[in-house]
């Protein structure tokens, strides 16, 4: 049985800045906000996740390969 991993780096496609955010465990999170050139990311075509698109590790429920859940619209 492989762990969850929660922590994911998310770099900005923007101007690079790389920087640290914990997942959703119950959703996925379809914004994210760089802090340094406030670039709004959103999903690549085909991911669910900001996370699926520009982190290091894939979301949750994709590393479970359930699928993803309705998206945290949240930014």
């Amino acid at each position: 049985m492989s762990t969850t991993l929660l922590e994911s780096v998310l770099t900005c496609p923007q101007c690079g800045f790389m920087w640290q955010e914990t997942m959703p465990t119950d959703a996925c999170q379809f914004y994210a906000e760089c802090p340094t050139c406030h670039a709004l990311l959103r999903p690549k075509p085909g991911d669910c996740c900001v996370f699926c698109s520009y982190g290091s590790v894939p979301c949750p429920p994709i590393q479970l390969q359930r699928g993803c859940r309705p998206p945290v619209t949240q930014p």
